[in-house]
């Protein structure tokens, strides 16, 4: 008889976060990432902080890379680039979400890097092609446990901070952010349907910078948790 299971050529492999203090994962359908969320940042990287609307590029989800790992050197790249970031992660879905209930939707919050090969994105941009090259290659987005909204709130001000090797590269807070979380869940809700098991990057602050080998990279989201990686050979 035939059997009503699917039949795959080889066992899937399910991407997934831990949760905080918790035995269960939160399985990752997809990683939206919000370019340019911070006024100091947008001038570091030389453009105007005026709040444009926001705009969206994507990571892979077996790109997820738990606290604590080593961060493998990737290939083709002499300039990789630290960004810390809030990270928010869906449990309820929608299309065209209000912003007024927009933190319904929200399971909890963790702490991510978006790890950037810095110039081949800028060969991308420079020629006009996606950024996916310099965004969305192995290993590139570092996430800690998400810890859930039933238990801290929706955070919407404190200190957000990245040391290297002891030393503080990034520093700000995610009151500062151009978009606020609501406003982000509203938007990339009108452009995709969000479903629960997304993860959005909310955006860095000023104080992106090179990595290299052996780099010990250590930060946080004050009232959401830390995140620690190390940089290895590929």
């Amino acid at each position: 008889m035939p059997s009503n299971e699917a039949q795959y050529v080889f066992p899937p492999e399910l991407p997934s976060v831990a949760v905080a203090d918790s035995p269960a994962r939160f399985p990752v359908r997809r990683v939206y990432c919000v370019a340019r969320n911070y006024a100091d940042h947008a001038r570091e990287m030389g453009h105007d902080p005026d709040r444009e609307p926001p705009f969206f590029f994507a990571k892979h989800p077996d790109s997820l890379l738990p606290d604590g790992s080593v961060f493998p050197y990737p290939p083709g790249t002499k300039e990789v680039h630290h960004e810390i970031e809030m990270v928010v992660a869906i449990g309820k879905g929608g299309a065209d979400i209000p912003a007024e209930s927009a933190l319904d939707h929200v399971f909890g919050y963790a702490v991510g890097l978006d790890m950037t090969r810095r110039d081949l994105q800028a060969e991308a941009k420079k020629a006009g092609r996606p950024w996916e090259i310099g965004k969305a290659f192995d290993h590139a987005a570092p996430c800690s446990a998400i810890v859930p909204a039933s238990r801290i709130g929706h955070p919407g001000a404190g200190r957000i901070w990245l040391d290297v090797n002891g030393e503080r590269r990034q520093e700000g807070d995610i009151s500062s952010m151009i978009w606020s979380i609501p406003e982000v869940i509203a938007y990339l809700s009108g452009l995709f349907v969000l479903e629960p098991g997304d993860l959005i990057f909310t955006g860095t602050p000023a104080g992106v910078g090179p990595v290299a080998r052996g780099d010990r990279l250590s930060g946080g989201v004050e009232g959401v948790g830390t995140l620690e990686i190390t940089v290895g050979a590929r």
